[in-house]
C-alpha cells in the first residue's frame, strides 16, 4: 500500500514516521454528594494527540531535523496531514531527538495535538466577482488533499461541498490549486 507522505504546514516528510499513536480522551469531573458519594460529569471528549518516532537517514538528514525544528520553534497551529488519519490543524507540541545523531541517521520523536477550535485560519474569502465576502469560503486544494478530508477540515459532509461546487464532477478527482468554495 502507497501511502500519501506526512506533512505539517511546509514540511513533508521524505519517509513516514515508523511508528505512531493516536489517543483519544475524555475529561471526568467527580463531584461529592451527600452521604458520602460522587457523581460524575462527563465534560467531553479533549484535543486528540498524535505521537510518533522516526528517522531521517542519509546526507541530509540532520538538515531535515532542523527543517523539522524551526516548524516546532516557529509555534502557532498548521495543517497536518497524516497518512492514514483525517487532515486537521494541529499545533506541533513536542520534537525530541532519541538518540545522539550521527551525520546521515537521525532519531527523533514528535507529537501534535488537534486544535478543535472553531478558528478556520489561512482560508481565502471569495466571492462570484473575485473580492472579498463574507458569506463565501474557499480553500485551496494542496497536493494529498481529498474531497473527504476537506469536508471533515471544514465541518461539512462531501454532498454539501458537490452541491457548492458544480464544476466538481467526480468527487475522486481535484486537482492541486484548484479552489473549493466551503458552504457557509
Amino acid at each position: 500500500m502507497n501511502l500519501t507522505p506526512m506533512r505539517y504546514k511546509t514540511f513533508v516528510w521524505p519517509h513516514n514516521p515508523h511508528t505512531y499513536s493516536i489517543s483519544f480522551q475524555r475529561q471526568v469531573a467527580g463531584h461529592k454528594v451527600p452521604f458520602g458519594r460522587y457523581c460524575l460529569q462527563d465534560l467531553g471528549l479533549t484535543a486528540r494527540v498524535l505521537e510518533g518516532e522516526g528517522v531521517f537517514a542519509g546526507p541530509e538528514a540532520y538538515d531535515q531535523f532542523k527543517e523539522l525544528a524551526s516548524l516546532f520553534y516557529g509555534g502557532g497551529t498548521g495543517l497536518l496531514i497524516h497518512p492514514v488519519w483525517q487532515t486537521s490543524n494541529a499545533y506541533f507540541t513536542e520534537l525530541s531527538l532519541t538518540e545522539k545523531p550521527l551525520p546521515d541517521y537521525v532519531a527523533y520523536r514528535f507529537a501534535f495535538q488537534e486544535d478543535s477550535s472553531s478558528c478556520r485560519t489561512g482560508l481565502t474569502l471569495l466571492s462570484t466577482e473575485g473580492t472579498a465576502s463574507a458569506a463565501e469560503t474557499a480553500c485551496t486544494v494542496a497536493q494529498g488533499d481529498t474531497l473527504w478530508a476537506i469536508a471533515a477540515r471544514y465541518g461539512v459532509t462531501v454532498e454539501e461541498l458537490l452541491a457548492a461546487n458544480p464544476a466538481i464532477s467526480n468527487p475522486n478527482r481535484i486537482q492541486v490549486g484548484q479552489k473549493v468554495v466551503i458552504p457557509g
